[in-house]
């Protein structure tokens, strides 16, 4: 797998219009928690891929008191990129994955959301693919774009072998539980690489409850009920580059309870 060759062959056979004037702002939501070797690679190819491709952008970054300096690292980026483009909005502790997406949402401006990683998990160029199904978005007006590591060529690649029995496992066996239980309609439900329409994505917030882990599931869940339309798109999840995972033990059990507290009350 080469994200290098993989950005190169998307380019070439699907050209991004350069200046795109349609009048659309994406707003990047990027939580971070001891991310300081990371988020310099993420904030970079952002920018860089974003400023090729001529769209109105911002990145907001949600630091949770990272102990490593990674809120020091956000403050230089915003010197070299701009406070207009880099949005540095922390929080005292760590408060759980789901309320990090809500406190940065509310310092959003774009009318279209984008939630992913700060591991590079999720590279960047897969963005683009979702800006390529937007034009499938605007002909079936798409609420969510979603993308999804269990159809077409999504997968997972990149971890060594003790991890892979703990999270990418845990995903498909966490994915294959909610399908049974939920019928949610969508393939992938605990990913976080994901495509709002921002009033969507403020509507989807107000009913959630979940903090952690299942706040990716319970979104999903939650637009179904509420008649959302879900878009997917196939893509490859690598292992962080730095650092270490924040999936343990306790956001397990809080992805079980949530499970179950979904199937009791939808």
């Amino acid at each position: 797998y080469s994200s290098l060759e993989l950005s190169r062959s998307v380019f070439t056979s699907h050209p991004v219009p350069a200046n795109r004037a349609n009048g659309d702002k994406y707003s990047v939501l990027l939580p971070t928690y001891n991310e300081r070797e990371n988020l310099p690679l993420i904030v970079w190819l952002l920018v860089k891929y974003f400023g090729e491709s001529g769209y109105n952008y911002e990145i907001i970054v949600i630091d949770d008191g990272s102990p490593d300096g990674t809120q020091e690292v956000a403050e230089q980026l915003q010197k070299i990129y701009g406070d207009d483009k880099i949005l540095l909005r922390p929080r005292a502790n760590k408060l759980g994955l789901g309320t990090a997406y809500i406190h940065g949402m509310k310092h959003a401006t774009g009318n279209f959301v984008i939630i992913m990683d700060a591991d590079l998990s999720h590279h960047v160029i897969y963005i683009f693919i979702f800006f390529f199904l937007s034009r499938k978005q605007k002909e079936g007006d798409y609420d969510l774009v979603s993308g999804t590591r269990y159809l077409g060529s999504g997968g997972v690649y990149g971890w060594d072998l003790p991890f892979l029995f703990i999270s990418p496992s845990f995903s498909r066996g966490a994915n294959f539980l909610t399908q049974v239980l939920l019928r949610p309609g969508a393939s992938d439900l605990t990913g976080s690489f994901r495509l709002y329409k921002k009033k969507v994505l403020e509507s989807l917030v107000e009913r959630c409850v979940s903090k952690g882990y299942v706040f990716q599931m319970e979104m999903i869940v939650r637009a179904r009920q509420l008649n959302y339309t879900v878009g997917e798109v196939p893509i490859s999840f690598v292992d962080r580059v730095y650092g270490e995972s924040k999936l343990g033990g306790n956001e397990i059990v809080s992805f079980v309870k949530g499970l179950l507290t979904l199937f009791a009350t939808t």
